[in-house]
C-alpha cells in the first residue's frame, strides 16, 4: 500500500538538512508551491491527490491568488507605513506667545492646549478666534490683518453685544520679520492686550502644521483659520459664523461639532479663475478628479483657506491630524467624515493675490502622493482618528459609574 503524500513532512526534512544541495533547494521551492495548494485544500478537507487535474489546477490558482493578495497587502501596508507622516510634538518655546499692551509693552504668556481644560474651567474664552498661518509674510500680512481687525471691531452679535475676539498669528519659522511685523501692527493700531497673540514655531512645519498648532491653542468658541494673503473677503466670516450658530439647534452654550467651509466653487467660470494660468487650472481640475476617486465627492472646494469650526469640532479633529503640508485640508474632511461631523460649504468672495508660497509642479506631486497616503493610512489603521480612544474612555467612565 502506497504511503499518503505529506508535503509538510517532506519540506521540513529538506529544510532541516545541514548541507542542502542545489537539487534539494529546487525541490524545496517546488514543495513550497505544493504546500500552498495543499494547505488550501486541507482547509476544505479535500485530499489533493484525490482530485482531478482540472480541480487541482483550480486549487493551485486559488491558493496562489490568496498568497499574492496577502503579499500585496503586506507590501502596501509596509510602503504606506514607511512614507506616512507622523508630526513631531510641539517644542516648549512653541507653546509661548507674545502680545502687546495698549502702551506698547511686549508681554509673553503660555498658550493653553484645547485638551487641557474643560469649558467650565475656561475663564479666558472669546467668541471668535482667528488663526493666521504665516511664513515670510511681511508684505501681505499687514493688509490682511487690517481688513480682519476692521471687521472684528465693528461686529455685533444677534444679542447686540460686540464680539469678543482674538487673532493668533502662527509664524511658521519665518526667515524674515513676520513676528515683528504682526506685533508692530497690534501696537500701531492700539489693539487691547491679548487681542493679538503671536506664536513662532522654531522650525518650519508647513501650512498644515502651523494651522494645526494654532487651532489647538486658540481660545474661541468658534475658531477660523484664514490665509495671510487676504485672498478671501474677511467680512464673510459672519456668514460662516451664522451657518454654525444655526446648526446649534438646541442652543447649547458649548456648540456641537460642526464645520463651515468657505467655498470658491461658484467662481469656477468667473474672471478670477479663468484668468489664472493654464497649468494652475489644469492642476486644480486634476486634484478635483483625484479627490473624487478617493471618495471626497460632496465638497466642491476643499482647498480654500477660510474654514470655521466649532470648538468641539476642533477638539475632535486637530489633535489627530498627521499631514502638515498643503493637502491637510483633505485630512480634516476625512476625519470629519469618519466622525460624522456635519460640514457646510458656504460661498464666499475671493480674489487672486500674488506671492503664493506654493511651487506648483513640486507641491502638486507631493499633494497627490499625500492624498493617497492619507486615505490608505486610515483604511489600513496606520493613522488613529481617536475613535478607539474615545470608546475606551467611555467604557472606563461607565465602569466607574
Amino acid at each position: 500500500m502506497n504511503a499518503t503524500p505529506d508535503p509538510i513532512s517532506d519540506l521540513t526534512r529538506i529544510l532541516a538538512s545541514s548541507e542542502p544541495t542545489a537539487a534539494a533547494v529546487s525541490s524545496c521551492s517546488s514543495m513550497s508551491e505544493t504546500l500552498i495548494t495543499y494547505l488550501s485544500l486541507r482547509a476544505l478537507s479535500i485530499p489533493p491527490w484525490s482530485m482531478s487535474p482540472t480541480a487541482a489546477v483550480v486549487g493551485l490558482l486559488l491558493a496562489w491568488s490568496i498568497g499574492l493578495g496577502v503579499v500585496g497587502f503586506g507590501v502596501l501596508y509596509i510602503t504606506i507605513l514607511f512614507i506616512a507622516r507622523f508630526p513631531r510634538a510641539a517644542l516648549p518655546l512653541e507653546n509661548r506667545y507674545w502680545t502687546t499692551t495698549t502702551g506698547g509693552v511686549l508681554v509673553q504668556g503660555k498658550l493653553s492646549h484645547i485638551s487641557e481644560d474643560s469649558d467650565e474651567e475656561r475663564t479666558d474664552k472669546v467668541d471668535v478666534a482667528v488663526v493666521v498661518p504665516a511664513y515670510n509674510e511681511t508684505e501681505r500680512l499687514p493688509k490682511m490683518l487690517s481688513e480682519a481687525v476692521e471687521v472684528l471691531e465693528k461686529w455685533e452679535l444677534e444679542s447686540g453685544r460686540k464680539v469678543a475676539y482674538e487673532i493668533l498669528v502662527v509664524d511658521d519659522g519665518s526667515r524674515d520679520k513676520t513676528t515683528e511685523v504682526a506685533l508692530a501692527f497690534a501696537e500701531k493700531n492700539g489693539l487691547a492686550e491679548e487681542r493679538m497673540r503671536v506664536c513662532k514655531l522654531v522650525k518650519n512645519r508647513g501650512k498644515g502644521g502651523a494651522v494645526t498648532h494654532g487651532m489647538q491653542r486658540a481660545r474661541g468658541e468658534y475658531i477660523i483659520f484664514a490665509d495671510a494673503d487676504g485672498a478671501s473677503q474677511f467680512s464673510d466670516i459672519k456668514t460662516l459664523h451664522a451657518t454654525l450658530t444655526k446648526a446649534n439647534t438646541k442652543g447649547a452654550s458649548s456648540p456641537p461639532p460642526a464645520i463651515a467651509l468657505g467655498s470658491r466653487a461658484h467662481m469656477v467660470k468667473s474672471e478670477a479663475v479663468v484668468k489664472r494660468s493654464f497649468i494652475r487650472n489644469f492642476l486644480m481640475y486634476s486634484l478635483h478628479t483625484l479627490l473624487y476617486v478617493f471618495g471626497i465627492r460632496t465638497i466642491r472646494d476643499t482647498q480654500c483657506g477660510f474654514k470655521m469650526f466649532s470648538r468641539s469640532a476642533v477638539a475632535e479633529i486637530f489633535p489627530f491630524m498627521h499631514n502638515e503640508g498643503w493637502i491637510f485640508d483633505v485630512e480634516v474632511l476625512i476625519l470629519a467624515e469618519r466622525k460624522k461631523i456635519p460640514v457646510f460649504e458656504v460661498p464666499i468672495s475671493w480674489h487672486e493675490v500674488p506671492g503664493s508660497k506654493m511651487e506648483l509642479a513640486r507641491d502638486s506631486v507631493k499633494m497627490a502622493i499625500d492624498l493617497v497616503v492619507i486615505r490608505c493610512a486610515y483604511i489600513l489603521g496606520i493613522y488613529d482618528d481617536g475613535r478607539k480612544r474615545n470608546a475606551e474612555k467611555e467604557m472606563r467612565q461607565k465602569k466607574d459609574s
